[in-house]
């Protein structure tokens, strides 16, 4: 979900983080959920600490046309999904599964100092509404080691269970926010930044996790192959994926959308996807 626009369901925003500006004082930056108990200061926090999955491809890589459903599916076996985070708020996960969705990523983490506040609800309510669910970190390699983001997000959410109902946690990779595209690492110091992440995720987890980057951003910043471990999860907001990242021959999920939420399609049948949480 972009970012300044005010997601679905979070229309106040704006106007609470200003309230909490002058009632409140400032909120210490990096500040863990657990200090905070007042609902505009836990927006606040969302909105100074919480970069969405997507929301940097979609600024750097220009404006998306209104794609609901993708034009070339045809006759093949999908499913179709969401993925949120603390931007959504408490998510109604009985009218997302009335639109057909069947599966849910989650915002666990970011960095080594934010914890989605929402994660419990958007995390149980959508297993228990009955999709099969995973967790994402977002990533900033320029803070600290790919071992050590991954131990924060696994310690916070983002492990893994052989319950039929929870996907591999997923490593989002994409454009700076706060800086140089590439986060100041060569090519090669992000290809390790990224191998150590996903070496300690399968390590403590046993499963490699996904990958969710765009092609335009990988071919500036990784020139690794991790096309025989990491399932690949391409953004790209249009009718089609288009060119996939270097060395992966096919794509296991396709954000096709961040309107009115993102969206997202497995590409094959829901006894795959089942596959992909079993292991």
């Amino acid at each position: 979900m972009k970012i300044p626009a005010i997601p679905r369901g979070r229309r106040l925003l704006t106007a609470v983080v200003s309230a909490s500006l002058l009632l409140l004082g400032a909120l210490p930056a990096g500040a863990r959920p657990d200090h905070i108990d007042h609902i505009d200061q836990i927006d606040r926090y969302v909105a100074e600490n919480d970069h969405p999955m997507g929301s940097q491809i979609a600024k750097h890589e220009g404006g998306e046309p209104m794609v609901l459903v993708p034009q070339d599916v045809g006759a093949q076996a999908v499913v179709y999904g969401i993925d949120v985070s603390g931007w959504q708020g408490n998510v109604d996960w009985a009218y997302w599964w009335g639109q057909g969705k069947r599966f849910a990523y989650v915002k666990a983490t970011e960095n080594t100092n934010y914890r989605n506040p929402y994660f419990a609800q958007q995390y149980n309510g959508s297993y228990n509404i009955g999709m099969i669910r995973g967790a994402y970190h977002f990533a900033t390699p320029n803070t600290s080691s790919g071992t050590a983001q991954a131990d924060y997000f696994i310690n916070n959410g983002g492990g893994w269970s052989r319950d039929g109902k929870t996907l591999p946690g997923a490593l989002d990779m994409e454009y700076n926010p706060y800086g140089a595209t590439c986060y100041g690492l060569s090519k090669a110091g992000m290809t390790a930044w990224i191998k150590a992440f996903s070496d300690r995720y399968h390590a403590r987890t046993g499963r490699w996790p996904v990958i969710y980057t765009s092609t335009s951003w990988w071919s500036q910043c990784v020139d690794g192959d991790f096309s025989s471990t990491n399932p690949l999860w391409v953004a790209r907001y249009a009718s089609s994926p288009g060119t996939l990242p270097y060395a992966w021959g096919f794509y296991t999920i396709w954000q096709y959308s961040s309107s009115p939420i993102d969206q997202n399609q497995f590409n094959g049948a829901y006894d795959r996807l089942q596959a992909l949480a079993n292991g």
